[in-house]
């Protein structure tokens, strides 16, 4: 296909017969947002439902690429398709992803049964921009079986990756200090399956203890999430992972926890988007003719922020 439609459903139906670069427009689409974007997601959303989502998360430096590399490697081995996205810090120049597809990963970008793609956090360093669930839906639409989302992995906004994964991993590295950083960032409580990367290293072995030792001192359900032990740059532990997402994922199935799961995070991803529109139609609001006006009362003190704001509102619903 040497022209490509600028339609985004013609764009999609290209994808489906197998364009890469169709599909290399799709995403960037949904990282622009605007009209097109919403143009996909509207004719998307009824096709999904088939894919399973893995989260893989954790601290920077545990090798959470290396790992992932390794998981398309068996992936592969069984003839199973993967899609790949890569949360990235966004450039503080263009907004885009500036690690690139990942160093680690391109052995396999060549492999027509993977398919890698960065995308941007748009700012929030470690977290999911609005762009990732679309970007999720629009994969499983397109019959991608298996979608493995990557976060670079920075600060507390680490468990975002929870509203957009049936599976989450978590990734650690041999030492106490690795896993407390994991209990104060909230990955204890989002975790359905711990890594311990590098495995080969001194202290793994107590790692793992303090790890089990945190999981008994907190409120697990019906799943207690497993401990997994590996060597992301030797391979070693990548199959033992890969039988331990496919158990966690009968695990929601069988439980009927997959269909709450995939509820609630529509529901917060709903919450997610009124809170932009409205915080957009406050910036609107801000910059109209009583703006100054009722600056000055605020200052003089002869109105208060509350008051003000309701006002502000009062005009914006009149209008």
């Amino acid at each position: 296909m040497n022209r490509l439609s600028k339609d985004p459903v013609a764009l999609f139906e290209a994808a489906r017969d197998g364009h890469r670069l169709a599909l290399a427009r799709l995403m960037s689409i949904i990282e622009r947002g605007a009209k097109e974007a919403r143009t996909l997601g509207a004719h998307t959303f009824s096709q999904v439902g088939r894919a399973h989502t893995v989260g893989m998360t954790g601290a920077p430096g545990s090798g959470k690429s290396t790992l992932t590399a390794a998981l398309a490697a068996v992936v592969r081995a069984i003839d199973e398709r993967m899609a790949i996205l890569a949360i990235d810090p966004s450039s503080p120049f263009t907004g885009g992803a500036i690690l690139g597809d990942r160093v680690r990963m391109q052995d396999h970008v060549t492999d027509e049964g993977i398919y890698i793609r960065s995308m941007a956090t748009r700012g929030h360093l470690g977290g999911l921009s609005l762009a990732t669930p679309q970007a999720v839906r629009v994969l499983d639409a397109l019959g991608w079986p298996w979608i493995l989302v990557e976060t670079v992995g920075v600060g507390q906004i680490e468990v975002d990756i929870a509203r957009a994964a049936d599976t989450t991993v978590v990734v650690v590295n041999p030492g106490w200090g690795d896993a407390v950083q994991a209990n104060k960032a909230g990955l204890m409580e989002i975790a359905d399956i711990f890594v311990i990367n590098k495995s080969d290293r001194k202290g793994a072995d107590d790692t793992r203890r303090d790890i089990q030792q945190m999981l008994e001192l907190s409120s697990l359900g019906d799943w207690e999430p497993p401990i997994v032990m590996t060597v992301g740059t030797e391979g070693e532990g990548a199959q033992e992972l890969w039988a331990t997402i496919g158990e966690h994922r009968s695990h929601l199935e069988q439980s009927g926890e997959l269909s709450l799961r995939r509820h609630d995070r529509i529901k917060a991803e709903l919450l997610k988007i009124l809170t932009q529109s409205f915080e957009a139609r406050a910036q609107t609001v801000l910059q109209g003719p009583r703006r100054v006006e009722l600056q000055e009362k605020l200052d003089r003190g002869e109105i208060d922020p509350y008051a003000a704001a309701d006002l502000l509102l009062e005009m914006d619903t009149s209008d």
